[in-house]
């Protein structure tokens, strides 16, 4: 089946295994000239210097910001081994960054007196849209407190975001601002735009079964070490019906924790385990949180039905900017429906990373799916 391509984003793609040659494949289908700024998604086994280095030769001048991800989604569905470029013309969009370095430990008022000099300087311009996107280190701990600040600091600009991954390792990601490099880093992106937009977010789980409590934490390393007073990975494993020894990360996918906050639940996923029964989770914890495990619905139905949005004139997206949790495609993955969702991605023209986690109205959350929706301008505006 032949898909029509966006028309106000373009899109490069290559799955070759050097830098040198991804780059200039990724950039062939892209009017370099026309682009206002670009994206890039890069496989966690490149060498992410040398393919920044590159990109920021190939560009002239052209901002580049992007991550490491644990996969990506091009006009193929989700990927793994692919550099994914996204082009953002100039024509439709305006864009101002600010990096944020060494976030561990992060101060909320230097955050926030840097965002706030940040987004009195960017002019806003008469009948455009505005909204901000956030690319974290997706190992720094540190995304909870990052979009809980902007989010106060930015008052009723949106804030989407996800958090850079690794694969399934764990082990570094990294943050792409021009050509450099950065670990322990987030880049705030202020977008204006001439088209209209709507914010996405959704999940596919549901409460299920009695409350628990975690008893003994290291909040600040995001560790679980008891839960209901016993050790944390035997009681979960008792929950779920699981042997402690085949704990992993597929079970963690399909077995979540969820978290109740202003009448609605947000996941907080389980990564892997650690030493002396602890359990690590990729986004904040605390002794005393109640959480709730998780049951899942048809993890297709609802990524059909939630990226089936309409505009105002009730007109499909041009494309939609996705940040979707690595878990989610594990999920996926083990339940061999990688082809049919890969095929929802492209019939709804998604495009984007699966992340550590995601971030939007000020909640950092796993699992979940976070999105823009960008439409066509309701007056054509020329080239």
């Amino acid at each position: 089946m032949q898909r029509s391509l966006p028309s106000y984003v373009q899109v490069g793609r290559s799955d070759a295994t050097d830098e040198m040659t991804a780059a200039h494949e990724a950039l062939l289908p892209i009017s370099v000239h026309q682009s206002r700024f670009i994206l890039a998604f890069v496989p966690s086994h490149f060498d992410v210097t040398a393919i920044s280095r590159e990109l920021k030769t190939l560009l002239g001048g052209v901002p580049l910001f992007g991550c490491t991800t644990a996969g990506q989604i091009s006009s193929q569905g989700y990927e793994s081994d692919t550099l994914l470029l996204l082009s953002f013309p100039r024509a439709y969009f305006r864009c101002a960054s600010l990096l944020f370095e060494d976030l561990k430990p992060l101060s909320p008022t230097s955050v926030a007196l840097k965002a706030k000099r940040f987004v009195e300087t960017f002019q806003h311009t008469a009948r455009w849209n505005r909204l901000a996107l956030m690319i974290t280190d997706g190992l720094s701990k540190q995304e909870d407190l990052l979009v809980s600040t902007l989010e106060t600091i930015l008052e009723d600009l949106p804030i989407f975001g996800g958090s850079a991954g690794d694969g399934l390792r764990f082990s570094q990601t990294f943050v792409l601002n021009g050509d450099k490099v950065h670990t322990n880093a987030a880049v705030l992106l202020l977008i204006e735009t001439a088209l209209e937009f709507q914010g996405l977010s959704f999940d596919h789980f549901m409460p299920d079964g009695e409350e628990l409590v975690i008893t003994e934490s290291d909040p600040d390393e995001r560790l679980v070490y008891e839960i209901n007073g016993s050790p944390a990975t035997q009681e979960y494993a008792r929950l779920v019906g699981c042997p402690v020894q085949a704990l992993s990360p597929e079970v963690f996918a399909e077995n979540p924790m969820l978290l109740r906050h202003n009448s609605r639940h947000y996941v907080r996923a389980i990564s892997d385990t650690k030493d002396h029964g602890a359990l690590a989770f990729l986004a904040a914890i605390d002794d005393g949180l109640i959480l709730t495990l998780g049951r899942g619905r048809e993890i297709l139905k609802t990524l059909d039905t939630e990226l089936t949005v309409k505009d105002r004139s009730g007109h499909a997206p041009d494309f939609i900017l996705g940040f979707d949790c690595v878990l989610r495609r594990l999920e996926i993955e083990q339940k061999s429906l990688l082809p049919q969702a890969s095929e929802i991605l492209q019939n709804h023209r998604v495009f984007g990373f699966n992340t550590y986690g995601e971030q939007q109205s000020g909640v950092h959350m796993n699992q979940t799916f976070v999105g823009v929706a960008f439409f066509e301008p309701d007056e054509k505006i020329a080239v």
